[in-house]
């Protein structure tokens, strides 16, 4: 199994995906030649005017882009050689998914070997559940799980913040209400700019930042680019 989670799309001072070119590049290499894009995500952007966006990106690196709402979802993942899920609002990307029966199509083709890249919601929908997502329940999906590809939970965009004059709850108060409900998975805080990366089951973080760890009844703490994340892939 092969993934590649982005807390982002855009990190300042670049353009849209460009701080992640040269890990997408890396990712896919030169086998990989037509890429399934889900757009499911995208509420307030046209599919189609989202699919010219990712795919402006991903010629450039040499990879076909062919958005699934442009014909039959299931044969386009079959001719496919990988998966992009494009961030957005996570609860129309799992409800669409649902919708068009794929989340147990787009599991078997990951677990299988077909390398998936998403990026904030996208990274969500690679988690057992999308309940550490941040966006806005603006539509119900037929439920809260996801595809399982990965035994924990990311926030993506993770802040560390409380703006001055903010009196509601820190990103890591939210997180920390979710594990009191939830005590056995870890929850990784995910900042701009960083992505995890996985190969089989040997899981790195990319990029200079830290991404801070939550579990119940633990202190968070901090891990980089040199640490060890073999104990989150364990699905005891």
């Amino acid at each position: 199994m092969r993934l590649l989670l982005l807390s982002n799309s855009t990190t300042q001072g670049y353009g849209y995906l460009e701080h992640a070119l040269n890990d997408i590049k890396s990712f896919f290499g030169n086998s990989t030649k037509k890429i399934a894009f889900v757009p499911y995500a995208g509420v307030t952007v046209k599919w189609d005017d989202y699919e010219s966006k990712v795919a402006s990106v991903f010629t450039k690196l040499g990879y076909e882009i062919a958005s699934i709402h442009r014909g039959d979802p299931e044969k386009i993942i079959d001719s496919a050689d990988a998966i992009a899920v494009g961030g957005g609002n996570t609860f129309n990307l799992l409800k669409t998914v649902y919708d068009n029966g794929l989340n147990d199509l787009i599991y078997d083709k990951v677990i299988a070997g077909m390398p998936y890249i998403g990026w904030s919601a996208g990274s969500n929908l690679a988690c057992p559940t999308i309940r550490t997502t941040n966006d806005m329940p603006i539509v119900e999906p037929l439920s809260f799980n996801a595809l399982n590809l990965v035994p924990f939970q990311i926030n993506p965009h993770y802040l560390d913040a409380h703006p001055e004059g903010h009196h509601g709850e820190t990103r890591e108060q939210r997180i920390l209400e979710f594990l009191e409900l939830n005590k056995d998975i870890f929850v990784c805080g995910l900042r701009e700019g960083s992505i995890f990366e996985l190969n089989g089951t040997d899981l790195k973080l990319l990029g200079d930042k830290n991404v801070r760890i939550f579990k119940f009844n633990t202190e968070p703490f901090e891990l980089n680019n040199k640490s060890d994340f073999s104990f989150l892939m364990n699905r005891d």
